[in-house]
C-alpha cells in the first residue's frame, strides 16, 4: 500500500483532519484532531521497523505523564492496572516506555482509531487524584469480596450499632458465619492504616472477638513505623491486592465453610 493509500485510510477511518508530514526516510508524522491538555498535539510517529509499519509514540506518553506523577507510582497500584487495561485492550506493546502498535495491511485506519484510544486513556491517568485511585481499590477488592462470600454473611462499612452508633470505629467488610467474625480493612495509604490500627485496637478494648484480615493496595508504600503499628495489632494481612487474588480467595473461602 502506498503512503497517499495509507493516509487516505486514516482519513476515511478517523478523520478527513488527519495529515502526515515526513520527517525522514520512510518517517511520518501523524498528526490527528485529538489534541491533549495545553493544545499540543498526542505524539504519533508511523515509520518502517524491518519492513514492516507501526505506529509509535516514541516513549513521549509516559515521559508527559511524568511531569506531575513520580514514575513509580506508574508501575504500581491503580495507576498501573488502568494502564496495562489500556494497553491491552487496543492491542498496544509497551516497549521499555514506548509503546507500540504494528500495522497489518488493508487496517491501518483502524489501527490508528485504537493506537489514538489507546494513548488518551493512558494520558488521562494524570487526571485520577489520589483519593479515587483509593476508591477504585476498595470498590474493587469489595466487588471481589462480594462474589466470594455470600450477602448474607457480610456486612459493608460495618460498625458497631451498640458500642459505637456514631461510626467511629468501622471496618470495610465484616464476614459472619467464621468464628471468629472476619473484620477486612483496605489499606491503600498511611492515614486508613492508622485509622485501622486504632479501630482495632478499639475492639480489643471492648473485648470484642475477631478476626482481622487487611489487604494492602501496595504494603511497601506504607511508612515503616505506622506499618509496624499496625501489624502489632492486625491478624492476617496481603501485602497487595492484585497478587494475591487467588490466596485471597482461597482464605476466605476456607473461613467462611468452617
Amino acid at each position: 500500500m502506498s503512503m497517499a493509500d495509507i493516509e487516505k485510510d486514516f482519513r476515511d477511518i478517523m478523520s478527513r483532519q488527519v495529515r502526515l508530514l515526513q520527517e525522514g526516510v520512510e518517517r511520518y508524522r501523524v498528526f490527528t484532531p485529538f489534541l491533549l491538555d495545553g493544545g499540543d498535539h498526542l505524539a504519533i510517529v508511523l515509520k518502517k521497523e524491518e519492513g514492516n509499519w507501526v505506529l509509535s509514540d516514541e516513549a513521549h506518553t509516559f515521559m508527559r505523564l511524568t511531569y506531575d506523577i513520580d514514575e513509580a507510582d506508574l508501575l504500581k497500584g491503580t495507576r498501573y492496572k488502568i494502564i496495562i487495561d489500556a494497553l491491552s485492550m487496543f492491542n498496544v506493546e509497551d516497549r521499555d516506555g514506548e509503546l507500540i502498535l504494528p500495522l497489518e495491511e488493508d487496517n491501518y485506519g483502524h489501527a490508528l482509531f485504537s493506537f489514538v484510544q489507546a494513548l488518551l486513556k493512558v494520558t488521562n491517568v494524570s487526571w485520577i487524584s489520589r483519593e479515587y485511585i483509593r476508591s477504585i481499590f476498595k470498590e474493587t477488592l469489595l466487588a471481589f469480596v462480594r462474589e466470594i462470600v455470600p450477602s448474607k454473611q457480610r456486612t459493608l462499612g460495618w460498625f458497631n450499632e451498640e458500642l459505637d452508633p456514631d461510626g467511629t470505629y468501622s471496618v470495610d467488610c465484616y464476614v459472619e458465619g467464621s468464628k471468629p467474625p472476619i473484620m477486612i480493612h483496605a489499606l491503600s495509604n498511611d492515614n486508613n492504616t492508622r485509622d485501622a490500627t486504632i479501630a482495632l485496637h478499639q475492639f480489643e478494648k471492648w473485648e470484642m472477638e475477631f478476626h482481622s484480615l487487611a489487604i494492602f493496595e501496595d504494603q511497601e508504600s506504607i511508612n515503616r513505623k505506622v506499618l509496624a503499628r499496625f501489624t502489632d495489632i492486625g491478624h492476617k494481612q496481603y501485602s497487595s491486592f492484585n497478587g494475591n487474588r487467588d490466596r485471597i480467595q482461597k482464605y476466605l473461602s476456607s473461613r467462611i465453610s468452617e
